[in-house]
């Protein structure tokens, strides 16, 4: 993180929404690694402090009109990227979670790799916290159906601690999935023969709250992705077909 022209091109973001107890402190983490990189925290319509918080802490807030989910929050995020000119864009969540000290790793292997992502995976080195059984399940699933998909695996297929370039950011500003996003993303990625790698980075526990995935939702959570992948898979079949 040395070159002041490249720190210039990330921007980092923060979809978050009713996270005033973790948020502020994300922010001065992030800012204490990587200082002088805008952060912007994207309030989903949060109910709380969290937009208040979160520009006490030094991020700018983009706040949302409507309440979008996950994944247009983060659409949001990108949109307002690109239309700003960055090169690279990070996420990761406001539940702290993702440890900021990794935000170089991933900007490094965006810098020096063709890849146009790279996500922060917490499978590589054993760096995971444990999470439920459902959970698990659920990521091993989704690691043996991208398999065939992707044509490579991807260890950590939920991460939300991920860096793009602008190449896919120019895709991801105008599509992106809107809920449970990180899984379709990749697909959305193989459809324009984009590459990603993963990197290894810490995870721990949430700073405050409580994770709000039951076990029904996860159900609900695999069947959902599922139907996206495969609306995705068909989207690019028939864009293949009509070449």
């Amino acid at each position: 993180m040395n070159n002041p022209s490249a720190e210039r091109s990330l921007l980092i973001i923060i979809p978050a929404f009713n996270e005033e107890a973790s948020v502020g402190k994300v922010v001065t983490e992030i800012r204490e690694v990587i200082p002088g990189v805008p952060v912007i925290v994207i309030d989903d319509c949060s109910i709380d402090a969290t937009a208040s918080v979160a520009e006490a802490a030094g991020a700018r807030v983009l706040r949302l009109p409507h309440h979008l989910g996950l994944g247009g929050g983060v659409q949001a995020g990108y949109k307002l990227a690109y239309e700003l000119g960055y090169e690279y864009v990070i996420r990761l969540d406001g539940d702290g979670q993702h440890d900021p000290r990794d935000i170089p790793r991933i900007y490094e292997a965006l810098l020096t790799s063709s890849c146009q992502m790279v996500i922060g995976s917490r499978f590589i080195q054993g760096n995971a916290v444990p999470t439920s059984f459902f959970r698990g399940l659920g990521v091993q699933f989704f690691r043996l159906i991208l398999r065939p998909i992707l044509g490579q695996w991807v260890r950590d297929p939920t991460s939300g601690f991920v860096g793009v370039n602008r190449q896919a950011l120019q895709v991801f500003s105008t599509s992106f999935p809107l809920e449970y996003p990180e899984i379709e993303a990749l697909v959305v990625l193989q459809r324009r023969a984009f590459r990603f790698l993963e990197v290894p980075c810490r995870m721990r526990r949430r700073m405050a709250g409580r994770s709000s995935i039951t076990a029904v939702k996860s159900v609900y959570y695999i069947l959902h992705v599922l139907l996206g992948v495969f609306v995705n898979i068909l989207k690019f079949e028939r864009w293949r077909w009509r070449r």
